[in-house]
């Protein structure tokens, strides 16, 4: 899970990670809105792709990506848990704030 962390660290990944929400796309169409070379394109792809989030294939001499829900997930779950942790001790300050003011009164 530190790899899916460390990848979605980045900016340019991410924005990767986003355009291939919208589906399948090759190594060129990710590289055109970013201003970057193509080496340093495929050096985010080569995290991306260490980390699970996602994968590639190459067909003659395109190199097409694919994202990978699964990576994703995993990095949700986590979050979730820790979103439910932070409410109920959010929910046990709030009752505890709440029962002080009203012993004040």
């Amino acid at each position: 899970m530190d790899q899916v962390f460390k990848a979605l660290s980045d900016g340019t990944r991410r924005e990767m990670i986003e355009r291939l929400t919208r589906g399948p796309a090759s190594v060129g169409e990710l590289a055109q809105p970013l201003s970057m070379s193509l080496p340093a394109v495929m050096q985010h792809l080569q995290v991306l792709e260490a980390s699970g989030l996602v994968r590639s294939e190459k067909a003659g001499r395109v190199r097409t990506c694919h994202l990978e829900p699964d990576g994703l997930r995993m990095a949700e779950d986590w979050l979730g848990g820790q979103r439910t942790g932070w409410e109920h001790r959010l929910d046990r300050l709030g009752g505890f704030l709440d029962s002080d003011e009203r012993q004040r009164s």
